[in-house]
């Protein structure tokens, strides 16, 4: 037995866990995470933490279930040239598609596989089957309705939330990946049924260079988006404090019916974005935070771009979700015999080393007619060059 009971509560969590060979071997051929759905998968299989979850196999979402959000011109478009892999097509610039978003052969066929995956995870939540579905090649939210923008063809975070909303009345999406969740929160800027939150960098020149602190919603939805920057450094300590903090008053301005929560992982120290210093254990103290309000919920991956350190952060949150501890015997798997070189270590056996300074920021959350105003040290490193040690 690799896992052992963590909490009675989180064991007997109903998990449904989207999967299929034919799912992760499309995922794979997205050119900037090569090979991460196998890599996650493979992980998370060689813990045996599947024989504790339901694993529904997804399906793709078709062109009528992709334009509940996108618009017809650019699912087409996307269509067309995904035939031929065809990268000379004038329009293609007017639809995001290029240097971050190549078109590749076969792109269409991916986009719609994504979405439809996280479709299937919403499905499940609806009829209270489950409490928990999980979707970790999911979470690409800076698709635009007619745009493609930051590696994200289609917004699946979007279509997911927009699912659920066919049963409960006000939806929760919670964006704590690197980068802010900008295809999401415009998406619904102008509702006052899904509030978006997003922990994120911010910083000139960094993309996708919005959510800032007034960003707040428009219209109706004016109140309902609630954007927390952060500036490089931050630990587990000071962004659980932070993310608490915020969370329990979105609970108690907004009570949400269900949660749609995208847990990119390019926050982990030792990521190429070179920006935060999180480990899993500290995002999965969020995760559980969230949790334990037992509301229906849909998990999403997003960045990434370590991809030994993406697979052992989102293996950790799926035990952390089914209540298992991972042993520090790491098992032997196929993506490990395939790539010797990749150290797949739990994250109590890691050691980040940093040089820092301290520095302050303000964190002012307008959220309804209540205000919040955290000033929060946070460690700020004097250089970005962190080594990871074992």
């Amino acid at each position: 037995m690799s896992g052992r009971e963590h909490s009675d509560e989180s064991s007997k969590r109903r998990v449904a866990y989207v999967y299929s060979p034919e799912y992760i071997e499309t995922c794979d051929t997205l050119s900037k995470v090569p090979n991460r759905a196998s890599m996650v998968h493979s992980l998370i299989e060689a813990y045996g933490l599947l024989q504790h979850m339901s694993v529904l196999k997804p399906r793709a979402a078709t062109m009528e279930e992709m334009a509940m959000f996108h618009t017809d011109s650019y699912l087409e478009h996307l269509h067309k040239i995904s035939q031929d892999g065809d990268n000379d097509d004038p329009q293609s610039a007017d639809y995001g598609l290029g240097y971050d978003c190549p078109v590749v052969e076969g792109i269409f066929d991916y986009a719609a596989a994504v979405g439809g995956a996280t479709l299937t995870a919403a499905e499940c939540l609806l009829d209270q089957k489950y409490e928990v579905a999980i979707n970790w090649a999911g979470g690409w939210h800076h698709a635009k309705k007619d745009e493609a923008s930051g590696f994200c063809y289609v917004n699946d975070a979007v279509l997911g939330i927009l699912k659920l909303r066919e049963k409960y009345e006000r939806v929760l999406y919670v964006d704590v990946d690197l980068h802010h969740g900008d295809g999401v929160e415009e998406a619904f800027s102008f509702t006052s049924k899904v509030m978006t939150v997003s922990l994120h960098k911010f910083s000139p020149g960094f993309f996708p260079g919005t959510g800032d602190l007034c960003d707040t919603g428009l219209g109706k939805g004016r109140w309902y988006a609630v954007n927390i920057p952060l500036e490089d450094g931050i630990q587990d300590d000071r962004y659980f404090q932070v993310f608490t903090s915020v969370m329990q008053e979105v609970r108690s301005q907004f009570n949400p019916e269900a949660v749609l929560m995208q847990l990119g992982a390019d926050t982990m120290a030792g990521d190429p974005m070179c920006s935060f210093n999180m480990t899993p254990v500290g995002v999965a103290k969020c995760l559980l935070h969230v949790l334990q309000w037992q509301l229906p919920t849909l998990l999403l991956g997003g960045g990434g771009y370590n991809l030994a350190n993406t697979a052992r952060c989102w293996t950790f949150l799926t035990a952390t979700v089914l209540g298992k501890t991972l042993s520090s015997e790491i098992p032997d798997h196929e993506v490990r015999q395939r790539t010797p070189a990749v150290c797949l270590v739990p994250p109590e056996l890691l050691t980040f080393t940093y040089s820092h300074t301290s520095t302050n920021v303000l964190i002012h959350c307008t959220l309804s007619h209540t205000h919040l105003l955290r000033t929060v040290p946070l460690t700020h490193p004097s250089n970005q060059r962190w080594l990871l040690t074992q």
